[in-house]
Formats: structure tokens, C-alpha cells, sequence
């Protein structure tokens, strides 16, 4: 499997869920703040292969920034994967998490049963 990287936030159960998943599996990975070292624009379009194209998977829709940017209504409005790929570099508060992301595999959010397919 190729190296992977995580990008979690510190406060978040499901990050720590997640991080937790792969040490116990040994598994190996590089760990970066999403809030404070967010996935570059290029690390987010990688990921948006991953997910089918759908750039409204990469959003965190619980979270505050999300609400006080109105993103919904923009997404509603029409916004442009590109500008939405813009907006998700800039506020990594925005980015599902965690992101995972290796040379082969990619996904945002943590499911167990899901990361068991992907280590496969």
C-alpha cells in the first residue's frame, strides 16, 4: 500500500477514531492539521477522482464555517467545482474529516467497515 496521509483535526472524535483504526492495524501515515495545513488544491482534486466527481462530498455541512459562508446556498446557486475547490483550500474547517488520502486510495469521513475496503 502506498503512503498515506491523514488530515485530521485534533477536537474531532471521528479523526481520533480514525487515527486510532490505523495504528492499531500498524498502518503507516503522515499526519497533518487540516485546520492549520489544509489539503492544497491539488491534493483536493486527487480526491475528488476519488469520490466520482461529486465536489459536495468534500464538505463538512455540519460545521460552523460552513453555515456562516452559507455554502449550501452557493452550491445551490450553481458554484463551479472549481470555485468550490477554492474555497475548500482556503478554509480547511470546510473539508470532511478526516481526508485520507495515498497514491492509490482516497475518502473523507470514517466508516470502519469503508476503511476495511480501502486497506484491502
Amino acid at each position: 500500500m502506498s503512503r498515506l496521509k491523514v488530515y485530521a483535526y485534533k477536537n474531532c472524535s471521528s479523526c481520533q477514531k480514525a487515527l486510532g483504526y490505523l495504528d492499531a492495524r500498524g498502518v503507516a501515515y503522515s499526519l497533518a492539521s487540516i485546520v492549520e495545513q489544509p489539503p492544497d488544491l491539488g491534493e483536493l482534486q486527487q480526491m475528488l477522482v476519488h469520490l466520482g466527481g461529486d465536489v459536495r462530498r468534500l464538505f463538512n455541512t455540519s460545521g460552523t464555517v460552513y453555515r456562516d459562508l452559507k455554502v449550501a446556498d452557493q452550491l445551490k446557486a450553481g458554484l463551479s467545482a472549481e470555485a468550490a475547490l477554492d474555497l475548500l483550500a482556503r478554509h480547511g474547517m470546510l473539508i470532511k474529516r478526516p481526508f485520507l488520502l495515498g497514491d492509490k486510495v482516497g475518502c473523507v469521513g470514517f466508516s470502519a467497515s469503508a476503511w476495511d475496503q480501502l486497506m484491502l
